[in-house]
Order: C-alpha cells, then sequence, then structure tokens
C-alpha cells in the first residue's frame, strides 16, 4: 500500500488498490504517504540545479533542488525567494556549482548563501519577426477618398469585429495609456486585473504583434483547402452548397465554420490565392536548426523569409554564431559576440544583450561549462505529471514526498 501511495497518492491508488483485492481509502493511502521518511540532505551536492515551478499558477510558487550528478531531487522549498534559497545554502554546504535559470531571485540568494559557488546560467529562447513571414501579394487599387476597411480576417462571419481582436486591442490599448500616465507595471497589473506577465507582454509588443496569433491562425478547414478554392473559382458562392459538398468528402463540421472560412475569400475572388503564412514559431525552429538538416521545402521557404527580412537574416547569422559557441563550449567568444549584435538595428537582440550583460559571469560559465538546467527542466515536467495525478490539489507537504521518494 505504501508503494502504490507513493506511486498514484489518494483517489487513483485507491482505485488500483481495488483492482488488486485490496480494500484500503484513499485517507489511509494519504496518511501512509505522509508517514513515510523523506531522503535527509546534510550536505549539498557538488553541482546543485535550481528552479521553480508552480503550487498555484500566479499565486504560489515552490523551489525544487537537483542533484546534477544523480539527477535526483533532494529538496524542495516553500516560495521562490532569494532568501529561502540562500539560507538553504549554509545549511548545506559543499556546493561548487549552481545551475539556475536567469531569474533575479536565484542568483542574489546563490551569492549570498553560496558566494564561493560558481553560477551557470540557464539557456535562452529567440524570437521571430511575423510581419516578415507572409509572402507579398500584388497592391490591389484603392479608389480616391475612399475608406480602406478593416482586413476581413478581423471579421467574425457577421461582419463584426473578432471579440478576441477587440479584447487585445482594448487590452493594448489600456495598458499603454497607463503606461503613458508613469504607472508601474505592478501597479497596471492591480488596476486591471491582468497578471503581471501579460501587462509586461503587452506593454512591451507592438499592436500587430500580438493580433497576428489571432489573425493568422489555421483552420480545421485548411485540409479541404484545395476544394473549397477549385469550386470557388467554378463560381460556386453559396456556404450551404458548399458545405453539403464538403460533407460527403468526410467533413463533419457545422456550417458556420464554412460560413467563416469562405469570408475571408469573397473580396479576392479575383485574385491569386495567397500563400499561407508559415508560423512564427516554425520559422524559430528553422533558424534555430542547422541549413544541412533542413529539407528542401523548408529550406526554399525560410530563404524567402529572410530575403524579405534583413532583421531576420541578421538574426539568423547571429543564432548560427551562438548556436557554434554553446556546441563548442566557446564561452570566450561571447564579448565578441554581443559587440557585432549591438552593431546591427536588433532591439529585440539589444534587449537580450543587456540582459547578458547583467548576467556576465553566468552567461559565460553556461557556455564554457558542461553543465546545463536540462536535468532541472526534466524534473519540473515531472511535478507537472504528479500535480495532475493530484488534481492540482496536493499541499506542499503531500507533493514534496512524491517528489523525494523514489518509487
Amino acid at each position: 500500500m505504501q508503494t502504490i501511495a507513493v506511486a498514484l497518492a489518494g483517489r487513483p491508488g485507491a482505485r488500483l488498490a481495488a483492482r488488486s483485492a485490496i480494500t484500503v481509502s484513499r485517507s489511509t493511502l494519504l496518511r501512509l504517504l505522509r508517514a513515510l521518511p523523506a531522503p535527509e540532505v546534510k550536505a549539498g551536492p557538488r553541482v546543485l540545479g535550481v528552479d521553480d515551478f508552480a503550487l498555484r499558477r500566479g499565486h504560489v510558487y515552490a523551489t525544487i533542488l537537483i542533484d546534477m550528478d544523480t539527477h535526483r531531487p533532494i529538496d524542495v522549498l516553500a516560495g521562490r525567494t532569494a532568501e529561502t534559497f540562500a539560507a538553504w545554502l549554509p545549511a548545506h554546504p559543499g556546493v561548487q556549482v549552481i545551475c539556475r535559470d536567469r531569474g533575479g531571485a536565484y542568483a542574489e540568494g546563490a551569492r549570498t548563501g553560496a558566494p564561493q559557488a560558481i553560477q551557470v546560467a540557464d539557456r535562452y529562447h529567440l524570437w521571430a519577426h511575423r510581419g516578415c513571414l507572409t509572402e507579398p501579394t500584388p497592391p490591389q487599387p484603392v479608389a480616391a477618398n475612399s475608406v480602406v476597411p478593416l482586413p476581413d480576417r478581423m471579421l467574425d462571419v457577421d461582419g463584426q469585429l473578432r471579440p478576441l481582436v477587440a479584447r487585445k486591442q482594448q487590452r493594448h490599448a489600456a495598458i499603454q495609456q497607463l503606461r503613458a500616465q508613469g504607472l508601474s507595471l505592478t501597479a497596471i497589473s492591480r488596476q486591471l486585473g491582468v497578471c503581471f506577465r501579460t501587462v509586461q507582454r503587452y506593454a512591451d509588443a507592438n499592436l500587430d504583434d500580438l493580433l497576428a496569433p489571432a489573425i493568422h491562425r489555421s483552420s480545421v478547414l485548411d485540409d479541404y483547402a484545395d476544394y473549397i478554392h477549385q469550386r470557388r473559382a467554378e463560381g460556386l458562392t453559396d456556404a450551404a452548397v458548399l458545405h453539403a459538398e464538403l460533407q460527403t468528402r468526410g467533413w463533419r463540421g457545422s456550417l458556420r465554420t464554412v460560413q467563416r472560412y469562405l469570408r475571408p475569400l469573397r473580396p479576392a475572388t479575383t485574385t491569386p490565392r495567397p500563400v499561407p503564412a508559415p508560423k512564427p514559431r516554425r520559422v524559430t525552429s528553422w533558424i534555430m536548426t542547422k541549413p544541412e538538416h533542413l529539407d528542401t521545402e523548408h529550406s526554399a521557404v525560410l530563404t524567402g523569409v529572410l530575403v524579405r527580412c534583413p532583421a531576420l537574416r541578421a538574426v539568423r547569422r547571429h543564432v548560427a554564431e551562438f548556436a557554434a559557441m554553446m556546441r563548442e563550449l566557446g564561452g570566450e567568444r561571447l564579448d565578441c559576440w554581443m559587440h557585432a549584435v549591438e552593431a546591427d538595428d536588433l532591439p529585440a537582440l539589444h534587449t537580450l544583450v543587456t540582459g547578458l550583460r547583467r548576467d556576465h559571469a553566468a552567461v559565460t560559465a553556461g557556455l564554457t561549462l558542461p553543465y546545463s538546467s536540462g536535468a532541472v527542466e526534466g524534473q519540473v515536467n515531472r511535478i507537472k505529471a504528479l500535480k495532475h495525478t493530484m488534481y492540482g490539489r496536493a499541499n506542499l507537504d503531500l507533493l514534496r514526498q512524491r517528489i523525494l521518494i523514489p518509487h
């Protein structure tokens, strides 16, 4: 029963026990789990990994500590503050290397609690320019003194502004207005009732970039796109008739979905079908991939994107150089790389470089030493799975037992 409790905790454990002809309640399994002695840590590991995880996202967090030599969790701390981490380190001496993310709390805690330890920063993510992804289309003539309407992709099937688009526009306008008044991001978050990270994203982003995922999303009808365009070229404009035809070809969706899909195509019956833009995440993955590992089709699409966007050409060059530093553990080249980035007009990467300079020693160590936070991220994913099996309702003491006790 203890083994079942460690593996599955309460209700799931009770159901499995019943299948094994063991009559036990969920409460008994939880009492058995809480009664098990958790592994004690008297000395810190040589290489320590640290990261946070959410008990209740946006409200309550905890800290996971990993022995990077064994990849096993050794302790779980309530909270994710610098003080909590700094208090743990002197009580567990012997830590020589600390693998952490680039958040300030763990960096400050490491400097306070283990000033002799080498800090190794985590890897980074890069962002692709959405505006350069769409294939260019020939400009359409506009009558003199005419008002250019909103793009149809921003409207719903009834011709109204889509709720998601309207909500993003209103939120962006409100955040920008409050920021112009001098309010801090934290104050804006409290006033609007929006989480801090959302306020931060809206404050730093262009409205077009925020709207791009909403107006360029894929459709469940994309698999039938060739047939739809063929029938429209033949003169079919009735959505109900097209919906009936699609049903004979396997479509099981609603008429309203077909109407929504056809709306952007109505004013474009005499123009060529637009080439769908690759998703920013896909372009990011192509940029992050070695050119020789890309297939011909993806390489051609990426080449077109880079031709239209000089900024992304520079980004790809810098990404390739940074990737070479990571593969070859060439941290001594970091300063030259940062100077080259600053020489280009790339505000997003300039922000990255500014952050790298603030954490220069840890970043250099991350690009020089053979340590990374991969094992820590793996344990955080495991914790998420444990939380899901407990329906997200476990107290920290119970979750801590399941994290630390091997099974």
